[in-house]
């Protein structure tokens, strides 16, 4: 989506007045935002965000954002393995989470809270 790494208080301010009803802010628009909570601006970055954005609505944004996400590795056990394995690891812990309730269930000896 962004040719460059932006500081997200930038894109962060543009998505704030899109859903504040500014379908096209400007960059004094996203200064006003930023100055308003003593966000130190540089103007650059704001022109090089809506050179990004220009003619892209929030949702091609978000779908273009949220398909580069889903290539970040996110890690643990299943990362390393290749990601081979979730399906199995989700079953694994479904039934570690079981096998607790059910000795849980055995520490109160038979008497509940509202018994």
């Amino acid at each position: 989506m962004f040719g460059e790494i932006y500081n997200v208080k930038y894109l962060a301010a543009y998505l704030l007045l899109v859903n504040a009803g500014n379908a096209s802010p400007s960059a004094a628009d996203i200064k006003a935002v930023l100055e308003s909570v003593s966000i130190e601006v540089e103007e650059d970055k704001i022109s090089k965000l809506l050179e990004e954005v220009e003619g892209k609505s929030v949702e091609e944004l978000i779908a273009e954002g949220t398909e580069k996400l889903s290539s970040v590795p996110t890690g643990g056990p299943a990362a390393a393995a290749g990601g081979a394995s979730t399906g199995a690891a989700t079953e694994e812990a479904a039934e570690e989470a079981a096998e607790e309730a059910a000795e849980e269930s055995d520490d109160d000896m038979g008497f509940g809270l509202f018994d």
